[in-house]
C-alpha cells in the first residue's frame, strides 16, 4: 500500500486546501469527531461493519446510515438532515456512489470537518455519478449485460431500479471478497435507481473541506485513473491500496480504517 499527497498549492484558493484549514492561529483543535459512513449502490450499512468494529475498538464514535439510492439531490438531503442531529464535528465517509452523496450533503452541513472517499466518486458541480466511473470501467459494457432493470412505483419518467447481475457482482464488483460471502452480498444487494446515477451534482464540498482518498488498484467499477483525477482536483491526501476490488472496504477493512483514522487525527 502506498500513500502520497496530491494537488499543488495553487490548484485552488488556499482557503479551501487542507493545510489552510488545519493550521494557523484560528484553527483551534476541536473535540473528537463522530465518524459518519455512507454506503454506495448495491450495498447497505453492513458494508462498513469491519471499519466500525476497528474504529469503535479504538474508542471512536461511529455511525453508518442508510443511503436511499433514489436520487442524488434527495439522498444527500437525507444525509444532511441526519448530520444536523449529530452533536459536534463529523468526519464524513462515502463509498462508491456514497461519495457523490457526501460531496453534496457536506455542503449543507456546518459540522463536517473532513471528507473520506473510499473507492468513490467526488463530482464537481454539474457532473453525474454515472459519468465518473471511467472509460475502462466494467460499467461501460452494454446495460443489458450488467443489470436486471425493474420498474418501481412513483418512479420519475424513464427511471428503473437496477440490480447487478450475479456474474458482474461476483467477478467485477466484489472480486476481492470470498465467493460464498460475495454470493450472499449479491443476493441481499440494495437496489439503486437509474435516477441516482443521472442526477447532476449541485455542490462540491471538497472545494472547502479537506479530503482523503482511498483508491484500490483492483477496482473495476470506478477505475483508479478516474479516482486519481478526482483526487487531484480536490487536493485530497491519497492512499493507494494494491489489489482489492470495489468492495475492499469489506475484504480489507484495516487499511480503510487507517485512512479514516488519519482524517480524524488531522481535525482533532
Amino acid at each position: 500500500m502506498t500513500s502520497c499527497g496530491t494537488g499543488p498549492p495553487d490548484a485552488r484558493s488556499m482557503a479551501g486546501t487542507p493545510s489552510a484549514r488545519l493550521t494557523g492561529p484560528s484553527a483551534a483543535k476541536s473535540a473528537r469527531p463522530t465518524v459518519v459512513m455512507v454506503h454506495g449502490a448495491w450495498a447497505d450499512t453492513s458494508s462498513w461493519n469491519g471499519e466500525i468494529e476497528i474504529l469503535r475498538r479504538k474508542g471512536y464514535a461511529v455511525r453508518a446510515i442508510a443511503n436511499p439510492l433514489e436520487n442524488l439531490t434527495t439522498d444527500s438531503r437525507t444525509v444532511a438532515d441526519f448530520l444536523r442531529s449529530v452533536p459536534g464535528p463529523v468526519v464524513l465517509v462515502g463509498h462508491s456512489y456514497g461519495g457523490s452523496v457526501i460531496t453534496n450533503a457536506a455542503a449543507r452541513s456546518n459540522n463536517v470537518k473532513a471528507l473520506v472517499y473510499v473507492d468513490a466518486v467526488a463530482p464537481a458541480v454539474g457532473e453525474t455519478t454515472g459519468a465518473l466511473s471511467g472509460s475502462a470501467s466494467a460499467l461501460s459494457a452494454p446495460p443489458g449485460t450488467l443489470y436486471d432493470a425493474v420498474p418501481y412505483a412513483n418512479a420519475p419518467s424513464g427511471a428503473r431500479n437496477l440490480y447487478l447481475k450475479k456474474n458482474v457482482f461476483l467477478k467485477k464488483f466484489a472480486g476481492s471478497v470470498p465467493v460464498q460471502q460475495a454470493t450472499a452480498l449479491w443476493a441481499a444487494q440494495r437496489v439503486a435507481s437509474t435516477a441516482a446515477f443521472n442526477t447532476r451534482s449541485k455542490y462540491a464540498a471538497w472545494k472547502t473541506i479537506p479530503s482523503w482518498y482511498f483508491i484500490s488498484s483492483g477496482d473495476r467499477i470506478i477505475t483508479p485513473e478516474s479516482e486519481r483525477r478526482m483526487a487531484r482536483r480536490a487536493g485530497s491526501k491519497v492512499t493507494t491500496f494494491r489489489g482489492g476490488s470495489h468492495l475492499t472496504l469489506i475484504s480489507d477493512p484495516e487499511p480503510v480504517a487507517k485512512v479514516i483514522e488519519s482524517a480524524i487525527n488531522a481535525v482533532t
